[in-house]
């Protein structure tokens, strides 16, 4: 799967090799702090404030750096089994939380189906949109470039400004999410104590704080925030299985059955899939010579069992609200509730574990908000020069705002956005793969990834999107759109947006990229 490499020789830079950097315990003490902004103009007010600002970052033992190519000596040096193992509890502590087991109740509760559709629904569309987040994820050692960065390679420099956009407001539309379901369990766990406004910003305080450390603290909290996740699950799955309703069958006729089979599985597929546009930021630290098949193999595996433990959760508690008048009327007043709902019976203890969960939503809340200070530098060079702290501030204030303007609309954020935004990740992944396809004898040059003049003109790429975006929204089923494609079938029509805009990027770009390069040379 490795492609060919051109590394530009920054090796040779004057750093001392005994500066080692071992995951374990320090994955990214070592900033030299000239790296931290050097495209902070030194000359100006402006610059040398920001700059005196990375400096006390540094001082505190914050991550100062942004979109910096991390050079292959500011690595790891030592790269054992634990630094692979974290790569698998990244990805689990980060998706066993909350919003994944409310997303499971999106299948019986919205779609009608039954549990059984539901679960091989889910299963499936998540180990779809897993594996290319995984495959994207192994970028990050081969390149020391962020993900969105590594985009311009094929995107070029000014088209892959619109993938950062949107990537912005998908991470900070799960913060939303995430913020709403933590403050709807921490509200209904003390009805009429604590508000779901004042459970949004305690959620978002607590991720904003984390993320504000870096690479280091955010691996840290991810290496164990998954303990009393897993514990407080299983305690829901013992306490609620017996009311899990496994037997009625699916809701409408058969074409309307396989368009809502086909809806959930895509919402699920979307879920995993939009870790890909972030998935390489946390390896980056990661030396070149990591195995790309452990690291990918690890990340699958990661994601698959906490989504589908998440998930499965989430849809036996959807199919038991026919059935439990208890779990109706919590389920009325949000997804949250029916979470605390299903602790009930342990009472005091029941609050507590409900409690647990909530927290949980923040290691899911960290990873987008880490990235997005990342993201937001990548739009510009004036916007580079702000530090990524700063970034990370403005979107939690962005996404705080949102979820206490929507805390009460949880289910239709959830059903409209997520496959939403799954739509032009899948038109990206095809460009990004087509991409690679034609770099497989040149390589890519590394050191070029900020400069315009060696990266594609990108007309090749944003001709292709917008192709892509045609067939998705021609095929696309939401509760405000219906495609005409996607009318055809069943009642409600069939979300299939995914895979046409896909399919049609990935027909258009080859031959579209074959002239950009015959006639532009790059």
């Amino acid at each position: 799967m490795a492609a060919s490499i051109n590394l530009a020789d920054e090796s040779k830079t004057a750093h001392s090799d005994d500066q080692t950097v071992n995951l374990d315990q320090h994955p990214d003490s070592i900033f030299p702090a000239d790296h931290a902004n050097p495209s902070s103009p030194a000359g100006s007010r402006v610059g040398s404030l920001l700059k005196k600002f990375e400096q006390q970052l540094l001082e505190y033992n914050l991550e100062a750096r942004g979109i910096e190519r991390v050079a292959p000596h500011e690595r790891m040096k030592r790269l054992t089994w634990v630094s692979y193992l974290q790569a698998f509890l990244l990805w689990f502590s980060i998706n066993l939380a909350a919003n994944n087991i409310t997303l499971g109740m999106l299948g019986p509760a919205v779609y009608g189906l039954s549990f059984t559709d539901s679960a091989l629904c889910a299963v499936f569309g998540v180990i779809g949109g897993s594996m290319v987040s995984a495959w994207v994820a192994t970028w990050g050692p081969v390149s020391g470039i962020r993900t969105m960065a590594f985009g311009r390679y094929s995107m070029g420099w000014w088209p892959s400004k619109i993938i950062v956009l949107l990537n912005l407001v998908q991470m900070l539309g799960y913060c939303l999410i995430d913020c709403v379901v933590g403050g709807q369990i921490l509200s209904a766990v003390s009805p009429g104590g604590l508000s779901v406004a004042v459970g949004i910003v305690i959620i978002a305080i607590i991720s904003w704080a984390v993320a504000t450390f870096g690479i280091q603290g955010f691996h840290y909290y991810e290496r164990f925030a998954f303990i009393p996740q897993l514990i407080v699950i299983c305690i829901l799955f013992g306490l609620t299985a017996n009311k899990f309703d496994l037997s009625t069958a699916s809701e409408g006729d058969p074409r309307t059955i396989a368009g809502n089979r086909l809806s959930f599985f895509s919402i699920c597929l979307s879920a995993a899939i939009t870790y890909s546009p972030l998935s390489a930021d946390f390896f980056v630290y990661y030396p070149e010579h990591t195995s790309r098949l452990k690291l990918f193999s690890l990340t699958l595996i990661g994601l698959v069992v906490s989504f589908t433990m998440a998930i499965v959760c989430g849809i036996g508690l959807g199919s038991g609200i026919a059935t439990n008048p208890s779990w109706e009327a919590a389920y009325t007043r949000g997804q949250g509730a029916l979470i605390v709902e299903g602790f009930a019976p342990l009472d005091g203890f029941g609050k507590f574990c409900s409690v647990i969960i909530a927290l949980g939503l923040i290691a899911n809340t960290v990873a987008p908000t880490y990235s997005s200070g990342v993201d937001f530098q990548i739009l510009g060079r004036y916007a580079e020069m702000v530090p990524r702290v700063i970034w990370n501030t403005v979107g939690a204030i962005i996404f705080t705002a949102c979820a206490l303007a929507g805390r009460s609309n949880l289910s239709e954020i959830f059903t409209n956005f997520l496959a939403l935004m799954g739509y032009w990740v899948a038109i990206w992944f095809a460009i990004l793969i087509e991409e690679f396809v034609f770099r497989w004898r040149t390589g890519y040059n590394w050191a070029a990834w900020r400069d315009p003049s060696k990266l594609p003109i990108g007309i090749a790429a944003f001709v292709a999107f917008v192709v892509g975006w045609v067939g998705a929204i021609l095929c696309m089923a939401q509760v405000w759109y219906i495609g005409p494609l996607a009318k055809l079938v069943g009642e409600y029509g069939a979300d299939m947006g995914n895979y046409v805009g896909f399919s049609w990027a990935a027909l258009v770009y080859p031959p579209l990229r074959i002239l950009e390069l015959r006639f532009a040379g790059r």
